[in-house]
């Protein structure tokens, strides 16, 4: 992780990886917290070998930001924000993703336009 809301570059290489991760992967909308939008994909949907490789490299390559006190590593990709809780690896069954603020912004004046 480099620093508080600083991420570190993404190489071509690892985006195309991170790409295909996120298409190959079901990404549920988040019923319970309909304040927040969010989606998640599920590791016991995942092909584990990749689903560990993304979780490491969020926390590793990503930034800290604070969210409802806590504070979560995140990495932003193609307009979205991706983040686990920051349980232990071996305890991590998710990962979240949000529209970034900018993506939003768009998103929300177009459905206005």
């Amino acid at each position: 992780m480099k620093g508080d809301s600083e991420q570190e570059e993404i190489t071509s290489d690892d985006r195309a990886r991170i790409r295909s991760f996120i298409e190959k992967h079901n990404w549920i909308s988040a019923k319970t917290m309909p304040q927040w939008p969010h989606e998640y994909t599920l590791r016991k949907n995942a092909n584990e070998e990749e689903f560990l490789w993304f979780v490491f490299f969020i926390r590793e390559r990503g930034y800290a930001e604070s969210f409802g006190g806590q504070k979560h590593i995140y990495l932003d990709v193609d307009g979205w924000k991706y983040w686990t809780m920051g349980s232990p690896l071996d305890d991590t069954v998710l990962i979240n993703r949000a529209r970034t603020e900018k993506q939003r912004d768009i998103y929300d004046q177009q459905a206005w336009d």
